[in-house]
């Protein structure tokens, strides 16, 4: 009898900024969750319309603490200001990013 374990999805949707004054409530978010090796989170940054240092390293610490349980942290829904950050810091050659909440949903059921 083969056992299947099913992966928890955690959805995290910060909007508007994520500068200094705006990162921190994302921050507490992602400190209060466990991570476990089968959740997936998700950061749905489809709101998110500005990005500076301080919101890539809540980002960069949340994937951190994620890899570091055996978790997985993607993103997704990228604004192309957004994704341009991404680009020309490589960070996109370290995060998982999808087109889409749909494209991660796809992905994680195939």
């Amino acid at each position: 009898m083969a056992l299947t374990r099913e992966c928890q999805l955690i959805l995290l949707q910060p909007q508007g900024r994520l500068d200094l004054q705006h990162s921190k409530a994302l921050k507490e978010q992602l400190a209060g969750l466990l991570p476990q090796p089968n959740h997936l989170w998700v950061i749905d940054l489809a709101q998110v319309d500005f990005m500076d240092s301080s919101g890539l390293s809540t980002l960069i610490t949340g994937l951190s603490a994620a890899r570091s349980s055996g978790c997985r942290l993607v993103i997704c829904n990228l604004q192309a200001p957004i994704r341009m950050i991404f680009e020309l810091t490589q960070l996109d050659s370290v995060f998982e990013i999808f087109e889409s909440y749909n494209a991660v949903l796809t992905t994680v059921n195939s």
